[in-house]
């Protein structure tokens, strides 16, 4: 069956995309996009990508989490929003990237937090920016973590404020046993 002009954007937005995730080397993106743009049939694009991850669902562009004295949570495979905005009065935040669904290069986290604390684990070649997250009494960790964004990982800007407690920001731990 024919192709559209329709399906070879498609196709080139889908192949743009892991070329920015580090999935294709510039050479491989060039040679495929060539031959997107002059796909004739559906066979033609699906041997482009085949070997590809399915593309993501997305998730919502802004989820705001809140929570007066309990726990907020999310781990394991979750779906992450462009924009995380968390409110939490009394309980602690824990969000760990590492084995989460991130559909964005950039990813925003807002906490407003007051007495609670909250730890980010990021996935290994993350990086974070929280120049913008202020702490009246408590501190601020970024233990090891770049600065500065890395081509095909992931990159969080935490911007907000907390009263009483502390934010830190690490990689995953990792384990002397293997286990």
């Amino acid at each position: 069956m024919r192709v559209s002009d329709e399906d070879r954007d498609r196709a080139a937005r889908r192949l743009q995309d892991a070329f920015t995730e580090g999935r294709l080397t510039r050479l491989e993106l060039e040679d495929r996009l060539e031959l997107a743009l002059t796909a004739r049939t559906y066979g033609d694009l699906l041997g482009l990508v085949s070997d590809l991850p399915a593309t993501q669902p997305q998730a919502d562009d802004v989820v705001v989490l809140e929570s007066k004295s309990g726990h907020v949570k999310r781990s394991g495979d979750w779906a992450v929003p462009r924009r995380l905005r968390v409110v939490s009065k009394y309980g602690s935040v824990e969000l760990d990237f590492s084995q989460a669904a991130v559909a964005h290069p950039v990813v925003e986290v807002e906490l407003d937090l007051k007495y609670g604390s909250a730890t980010i684990v990021l996935p290994e070649g993350g990086a974070a920016n929280a120049d913008r997250f202020r702490s009246e009494w408590g501190s601020t960790s970024l233990a090891g973590v770049p600065g500065r964004p890395r081509p095909g990982s992931l990159y969080l800007v935490v911007s907000g404020e907390s009263t009483y407690g502390r934010l830190s920001i690490r990689h995953p731990r990792r384990r002397w046993f293997g286990g």
